[in-house]
């Protein structure tokens, strides 16, 4: 198995804006993502709105850190558990591998999909 990359749309930028910052104008926040003119920009969007946990300066920082480089934004919200071990996963198992690509992607689906 490999890791598997989430197909996001706008809507889900949208959903997760409402969910995260109930209090916060969605202007604001919008403003905030759309600085990420980025490669896979709904995908991005989403992983900086992880990783802020409804924090608006957090998402400011992680909407500076994907404008230098989109790919550290992604792999931390997407793939924390391989991140957390990418030194050792080359030598791991097939199967130790995939259970880590797992457990990342449900744990992205439950959070994605949370109300």
């Amino acid at each position: 198995m490999t890791q598997r990359v989430p197909t996001v749309t706008r809507a889900d930028v949208e959903r997760v804006i409402r969910r995260d910052y109930p209090s916060q104008d969605p202007a604001v926040v919008v403003e905030i993502l759309d600085d990420a003119d980025t490669r896979g920009r709904h995908r991005v969007q989403l992983a900086a709105l992880k990783l802020a946990d409804g924090d608006l300066a957090q998402l400011r920082e992680h909407i500076r850190m994907a404008r230098r480089d989109y790919r550290d934004v992604l792999a931390a919200a997407e793939y924390p558990l391989a991140m957390a071990r990418w030194r050792e996963i080359d030598k791991m198992s097939d199967e130790a591998r995939d259970s880590i690509h797992d457990a990342d992607w449900k744990q992205y689906q439950a959070w994605l999909k949370r109300s």
